[in-house]
């Protein structure tokens, strides 16, 4: 072997050490490339096979003729004299090009399987629209819709993300990181609790509103081991940690469980709930709470509400004791008049009954429910409320006040004081008879 084939192959061999390539690789990548520069030539075979002997670097040309099943007929030996300059020239410009397209392979390789992990970079660039980490052989985009909106990075400041996306691309692989992501708090928590990396605690479920609050709901499949403690730590070190890293985020820590109503009145801590109610038909749980504990338990702009329904997967519906005290007793069994309130003619607002009659106006309306309110009740003596008793007193009661102004009208200037005591008796009496049908048509409307 020659000394320049020595030299050669073993600047190949370093080369192959260096970045981790091995040594057939780059000659078979060579030999690709001979084969294209000896098929420039003017006299070259239509077919031709570069060899290189790995022992000695000898470097050989055999041209080739085949049939038509493309089977070798004929092989030669037809090795250019200054096929060694040319190479030396194309051994250069392969080797970097196979160099680069294997580290970009290698790098694609490595953070391809690591979708869901957790990488640490160094702020490079910032701008509107994304920011650059230096992960040490690559670097990461950090999208703007991946950021936490109040967060600063600073330049050289050391991060953690969360990896989503990994794209190959002819310039090496794109790593997509994200700083709002849930999955950043468990494997933020991985890293801080040994219990949760070693299987003994679990996070069964998380939610996450970035830059303000977190809660996530642990399990432990070991019974000497709580899994909030774990979670939290002495003196809630453990749970400072991860605080820290989220740039003062809140984190709330609650034990997970297999009931609904016990993961519920968990996921809402720090509120105490006194019941909670499932519909398992809408996914909805309505959930009672003292009348102090009201605020506390929806949270500032139903933050606390929100988290606990992305937590438990239901629909959250929380009311106080008072607010579910009024529900139950405040209109039960009572029936409501069908109509609407309209504008007539003269653009006085009156009620018109749904089954139709004579509309009743707002003063007619008001003096009816006074009335049906001193009215005795139905045949059993209690009050009916029936909304269509209370629109016919009011029409009653219209028609009473009419007849007594007419009896009025009718009477002379000089005996209208008498009269008027001699007139009122038969209206009062009409009045009371009026009554008397008020009263029977509430009877009638209460037992119906």
């Amino acid at each position: 072997m020659s000394k320049t084939n020595f030299e050669f192959l073993d600047a190949l061999g370093q080369i192959a050490r260096d970045k981790g390539i091995s040594v057939e690789t780059l000659l078979d990548a060579l030999a690709n490339a001979l084969v294209a520069a000896y098929k420039r030539r003017p006299d070259a075979a239509e077919e031709a096979v570069v060899t290189i002997d790995p022992e000695s670097g000898e470097i050989r040309v055999y041209g080739q003729e085949l049939d038509e099943d493309s089977n070798v007929i004929r092989e030669w030996d037809d090795t250019p004299d200054d096929f060694g300059r040319i190479a030396a020239q194309t051994a250069k410009q392969v080797i970097l090009q196979r160099i680069r397209e294997v580290e970009r392979d290698l790098k694609y390789e490595e953070y391809a399987g690591r979708e869901g992990d957790i990488v640490t970079g160094i702020v490079q660039q910032t701008d509107n629209r994304y920011t650059l980490l230096d992960l040490g052989k690559v670097e990461a985009l950090l999208p703007q819709a991946e950021q936490v909106s109040y967060e600063r990075y600073e330049h050289g400041a050391r991060l953690k993300a969360y990896i989503v996306e990994v794209r190959k691309t002819t310039k090496g692989p794109q790593i997509v990181v994200s700083r709002s992501h849930p999955g950043l708090i468990k494997r933020l928590f991985e890293l801080e609790v040994p219990e949760i990396s070693s299987g003994a605690v679990e996070i069964k479920a998380a939610a996450r509103e970035p830059g303000h609050r977190t809660k996530i709901a642990v399990w432990s499949n070991d019974p000497n081991v709580d899994p909030v403690g774990a979670c939290v730590g002495a003196r809630g070190s453990r749970v400072r940690m991860v605080t820290n890293e989220l740039r003062g985020e809140r984190v709330d820590v609650v034990p997970y469980s297999d009931d609904p109503v016990e993961l519920i009145q968990s996921a809402l801590a720090p509120a105490r709930v006194r019941e909670v109610r499932l519909d398992d038909e809408t996914g909805t749980a309505t959930v009672i709470v003292s009348d102090y504990q009201l605020s506390l338990a929806i949270g500032k702009e139903g933050q606390n509400a929100r988290l606990a329904a992305r937590l438990t997967g239901w629909r959250i519906d929380i009311k106080s004791e008072t607010q579910l005290a009024d529900e139950e007793s405040g209109y039960a069994g009572e029936e409501w008049a069908e109509g609407e309130w309209i504008q007539n003619e003269s653009g006085e607002m009156v009620w018109q009954p749904a089954e139709g009659g004579t509309a009743v106006s707002a003063t007619e309306w008001s003096q009816g429910a006074e009335g049906a309110e001193e009215a005795p009740g139905g045949v059993d003596g209690t009050a009916t409320g029936s909304g269509e008793a209370t629109a016919a007193a009011a029409v009653t009661a219209s028609a009473a006040v009419t007849a007594d102004e007419t009896a009025i009208e009718g009477i002379p200037d000089e005996t209208t004081a008498t009269s008027t005591e001699t007139a009122s008796e038969p209206v009062a009496s009409e009045a009371v008879g009026a009554d008397e049908g008020s009263e029977g048509s509430s009877a009638e409307g209460g037992s119906a």
